[in-house]
């Protein structure tokens, strides 16, 4: 696993408690260039406020342990 990927992981480890204890969870699906595409699993499908979480919540955090990173994208299943 590259550098990236593992600092990548780190910050999704920070965040998954948030998202667990409101019945979701989240899954690194890649890197492309500057942009880590992820997917919302459980409840954050589909939950209202998941566009907010992802932006706020992920991928500042995302961003915290990899600055390199300009945009975090969900892919739906």
């Amino acid at each position: 696993m590259s550098d990236l990927n593992q600092r990548i992981e780190q910050a999704l480890e920070e965040i998954r408690p948030f998202l667990k204890s409101d019945g979701g969870d989240i899954a690194l699906l890649g890197v492309e260039e500057q942009t880590v595409k992820v997917q919302l699993l459980g409840a954050c499908v589909g939950c209202s406020v998941n566009q907010m979480t992802l932006k706020q919540g992920v991928e500042l955090t995302i961003k915290k342990y990899a600055p390199e990173i300009q945009e975090v994208v969900n892919v739906e299943a």
